[in-house]
């Protein structure tokens, strides 16, 4: 695998990695952060896999940053990953990133596998119900990942809310809602490169 292909390969896995969820743990940015660099220590990740940067934390948000191979500058994301107290592998991965052009920006999450996939994503900020985003892929090493393009609406509620929950569904029947801090978001988005 080429460097470029591993670095890709560990940004597809690190930006896109229910029972009913009764506390929600937020995952410090800087532990993952460790986590990869123990992992390389230990030979478990290439080098070139661990290259990326906290460039800034901001609330409960995380910027990410990294220079892929031939890219002219940093490319980066806003994120926060949250796990759920009492599954571990009941984790969700939000991401909002600028396109490479920087012409528009992406909500992207990362949703584990057996999520109930015709259902799709449900968002609500604090009490305002935003709608569902359709499930885009799904893959065994990334999990299931729904996406939007920010419009201005969605942005600036986000801005300022402070709490988005996003509910997925793994019955028809059964939607668990897990929440994210906004704490941040502002900041963390307004640094964007």
């Amino acid at each position: 695998m080429t460097t470029h292909a591993a670095k890709r390969a560990f940004f597809r896995r690190f930006f896109f990695p229910a029972t009913r969820v009764r506390r929600i743990i937020p995952v410090n940015p800087l532990v993952l952060v460790l986590a990869i660099a123990l992992a390389t220590v230990a030979g478990g990740l290439s080098p070139a896999l661990a290259q990326g940067q906290v460039s800034g934390e901001y609330g409960d948000w995380v910027l990410w940053c990294d220079t892929p191979p031939g890219a002219q500058g940093d490319q980066c994301a806003l994120m926060q990953r949250v796990v759920a107290e009492d599954r571990s592998d009941m984790a969700l991965d939000v991401v909002v990133l600028r396109t490479a052009d920087r012409s528009a920006e992406i909500l992207r999450v990362r949703a584990p596998l057996g999520v109930l996939l015709p259902t799709g994503l449900g968002l609500k900020i604090d009490e305002t119900d935003i709608g569902r985003a359709g499930f885009v892929r799904c893959r065994e090493d990334l999990g299931c990942v729904a996406e939007v393009m920010l419009e201005d609406d969605l942005l600036e509620r986000l801005r300022t809310g402070t709490t988005a929950t996003f509910i997925v569904f793994q019955t028809p029947e059964e939607g668990v809602g897990i929440p994210i801090s906004l704490s941040g978001f502002r900041e963390g988005f307004e640094a964007l490169p």
